[in-house]
């Protein structure tokens, strides 16, 4: 469990230091790559530079910070070399292939300054400065404003402030105020109600408690601004303005976040999209003008139309609520239909391509229970078994071990050659009252 207090202000100070600066380029270029971190080094430098006479708290502070880098490594690339982390801060920080998606948006609607509120470690700030747009990210938090400064040094159309967002805004007379605004408001505190809780701080959901909240993001696009928005992927669809374009993005199948768009940097004919992003960074879009409770209609077949092939659309596609729209404009021609109104797997009398959905072909339809499903894999002699669900009340990873509990030990009894591998994925659903095992194969 990672204490907070080692990952904020306290931890990134020393850093920020002339000897813990050094320190870290220094490890930093023995390390080579982030990638290449692990405990035991942090252990083996942790011994060795108290020994040479280092502050503890500089090393501690180093090593947490190379820490933060080997997770960034992800989100940021090489740019990690010159960057320095909050753990809360990584962990709501955009993804710099995503974040360039964001700037271009500015930059297509020709705009040339704008503020980034609510700025974080700056990774939006850094792709709208690189696109050579003004920049002035403002941050309440004064370590987050501190890492976020020293991530913007190479950019000086890049300037921080570190103030609370709604304060700095109401401040600013007529003629400077910026041409458009970007926010990512803070969706963590550090105690609330919910159990959902990461690195000492909690998840909110309530858009009117997010730091700035969604009312000040209408506020400022009622002026007339260009504005976007990160919000969380789960952002229901009832607290979404009438006015804005609601854009939901995946990155190689992780659904990473909700973007409100208004005005000019809103598309005129689209009222949401799923933008699928892949492993390789190459993207897909589907998009649609219609709102969210005007969906084409589709066949819903129930149980009788689990066949030929099984689809689970990417969870862009889901939170968006566009898989009627999959269905009927890339399905259709094939039997597209689906098997239930409240979930999101559909069939196909044959094969798609898509990037939109992960197929699957349908070798067998079983019912749900757990005696069932495990006198099925010994049957089957199943060395290895994956577990999809939707609409299921289960842990795929507990009835996983519950289902292959004794294969090993029976394969090993019977005695002779080793058994060639045999694996199995099961897709667990609901289809009206139903709840089946639909044994796949990927396509």
């Amino acid at each position: 469990m990672t204490d907070s207090s080692t990952t904020g202000a306290s931890a990134l100070a020393p850093v920020l230091r002339p000897e813990g600066w050094e320190l870290l380029r220094r490890l930093s270029d023995e390390l080579g790559d982030h990638r290449a971190y692990r405990d035991a080094d942090a252990l083996r430098w942790s011994t060795q530079l108290r020994g040479e006479g280092h502050d503890p708290e500089t090393v501690a502070a180093v090593l947490t910070q190379l820490r933060l880098r080997s997770r960034a490594v992800e989100k940021f690339g090489p740019f990690t070399d010159h960057m320095v982390f909050t753990d809360d801060g990584l962990q709501q920080a955009t993804r710099l292939s995503v974040a360039a998606r964001h700037a271009h948006r500015f930059q297509d609607a020709g705009v040339t300054s704008v503020a980034d509120l609510g700025c974080g470690l700056g990774a939006d700030a850094l792709a709208m400065a690189a696109l050579e747009l003004n920049v002035t990210a403002v941050e309440m938090d004064e370590s987050t404003a501190a890492a976020a400064t020293i991530n913007l040094m190479p950019f000086p159309n890049a300037t921080v402030i570190c103030a609370d967002a709604l304060d700095w805004h109401d401040g600013l007379d007529e003629s400077s105020r910026p041409e458009a605004y970007w926010l990512d408001p803070a969706r963590r505190v550090l105690d609330g109600s919910s159990t959902d809780t990461t690195g000492g701080s909690t998840r909110i959901f309530d858009p009117e408690a997010f730091s700035p909240p969604l009312s000040f993001v209408e506020r400022l696009a009622d002026t007339g601004a260009p504005v976007g928005v990160k919000l969380g992927p789960g952002l229901p669809h009832a607290a979404i303005p009438e006015t804005a374009e609601a854009q939901w993005i995946s990155v190689d199948g992780s659904l990473l976040e909700t973007v409100l768009w208004f005005n000019a940097v809103r598309r005129d004919d689209v009222r949401r999209g799923a933008l699928v992003i892949d492993a390789a960074g190459s993207t897909s879009e589907l998009i649609s003008a219609a709102d969210f409770d005007d969906d084409p209609e589709v066949p819903i077949s129930g149980r009788e139309g689990i066949a030929g092939y099984l689809y689970e659309p990417d969870s862009a596609v889901i939170r968006s609520g566009l898989i009627r729209q999959l269905v009927a404009d890339t399905f259709g021609s094939v039997g597209g239909r689906m098997l239930d109104e409240h979930i999101a797997y559909f069939c196909a009398d044959e094969p798609v391509s898509t990037p939109f959905a992960t197929g699957y072909r349908v070798l067998d339809v079983l019912p749900y229970s757990v005696k069932g499903l495990r006198r099925w894999v010994q049957e089957q002699s199943m060395t290895r078994l994956d577990i999809k669900k939707r609409g299921v009340d289960v842990v795929p990873e507990e009835l996983r071990r519950l289902l292959m509990s004794g294969q090993k030990k029976k394969q090993k009894k019977s005695g002779g050659s080793t058994p060639a591998p045999r694996t199995a994925t099961l897709v667990l659903t609901r289809v009206g009252e139903d709840r089946l095992a639909v044994v796949v194969e990927p396509v």
